[in-house]
């Protein structure tokens, strides 16, 4: 009976006269789950870019070809480098505004297609749209420049503040180093015809057509219809080599409806003009011990503001790079002007 009775307690499935147990209540109904979203056709999302043409692959094929992908140097990823010369410090710099990434760039990559467009965004044809085309405040004197979807170019192509900076007819400059300068990249300002050290002279400061008639700046011209992965396009190199001579890349200024009829840059020849002036600052320069053999300043030596301002006017034409054709008054005004100085 002890034995008995405990199987009934253990059970409880019986009562005293063996009578199955009542049955328990009904368990609640489970809520039904929400109907998820479709997914969306792959054929109205990926192939917009990952299509069957060769559109995207000639792209990749000039921009490996361009000295942006080739000679970034994007090991220069310091605070201060690393907005310019790497992909990384670039997006940073362009959602924080600074003119320098917050700490150097571990593992850093060169410019690359999300540098300027942004890929995979939102997955489709949108993502080919410029990282930014808001207008650039230079960091050298604050000016701002619009030049379109060339402003995305003009964020790095712009001069750096050098330490001391030189105001006209303000007191004399100690230099200590000899990489004192506006180091380079002065395309930005040079085009937007400001920047320079303005010292009064014979030539009045006013610009060329190409700062305000040229809507998009930088891209209308070195990024024209490519010639395979020499020039324009993704390249945005504006000379090639054809037979082994190279060629000016003219094509685009003459799409523009600018120009017509002319195989080379210079133009009226305006950059025989720049260089010839160029040359002279150079020799008055060097004559006045300002600058070395390799067109470094001479450190150590407390120069005139408009000893640095010529020195400062020399290095902005010299690393523009393109002998006025940017912006060919705003170049002379500054050459001619430092010149008479000396």
């Amino acid at each position: 009976m002890l034995i008995y009775g405990i199987s009934t307690v253990l059970t409880g499935c019986k009562g005293k006269d063996g009578e199955a147990g009542a049955a328990g209540p009904a368990g609640v109904a489970g809520v039904a789950g929400a109907t998820g979203t479709a997914g969306a056709d792959m054929n109205a999302t990926c192939t917009e870019c990952h299509d069957l043409s060769t559109d995207m692959y000639a792209k990749i094929v000039q921009w490996n070809a361009s000295v942006h992908a080739t000679g970034g140097n994007f090991e220069r990823n310091s605070t201060s480098c690393a907005p310019c010369h790497t992909h990384e410090g670039f997006t940073e710099v362009l959602s924080t505004g600074a003119t320098s990434t917050v700490a150097s760039i571990e593992n850093p990559t060169p410019q690359n297609c999300r540098t300027c467009h942004n890929i995979h965004t939102n997955y489709d044809a949108t993502d080919f749209a410029l990282s930014t085309e808001a207008p650039v405040t230079l960091w050298l004197n604050g000016a701002t420049v619009d030049f379109g979807k060339g402003n995305l170019c003009a964020n790095c192509h712009q001069p750096r503040v050098p330490s001391p900076m030189p105001v006209i007819g303000g007191a004399d400059v100690d230099i200590t180093s000899g990489y004192w300068g506006t180091h380079y990249g002065a395309q930005a300002a040079i085009l937007g015809g400001t920047g320079g050290f303005e010292i009064a002279g014979s030539e009045t400061y006013t610009n060329s057509y190409h700062t305000t008639g040229v809507a998009d700046g930088c891209i209308e011209c070195h990024m024209a219809a490519p010639y395979g992965d020499q020039a324009r396009g993704h390249t945005m190199n504006m000379t090639y080599d054809y037979h082994g001579s190279e060629k000016a890349n003219t094509a685009g200024c003459e799409t523009s409806g600018c120009h017509t009829g002319f195989s080379d840059f210079d133009y009226n020849g305006y950059q025989t003009e720049i260089q010839g002036l160029l040359d002279e600052l150079r020799d008055s320069l060097l004559a006045n011990n300002i600058i070395d053999s390799s067109d470094h300043i001479v450190p150590n030596v407390a120069y005139t503001a408009n000893q640095a301002g010529a020195f400062i006017n020399y290095y902005l034409i010299l690393e523009d790079r393109s002998l006025g054709v940017h912006n060919t008054k705003y170049s002379r005004a500054l050459l001619t002007n430092s010149i008479e100085t000396f």
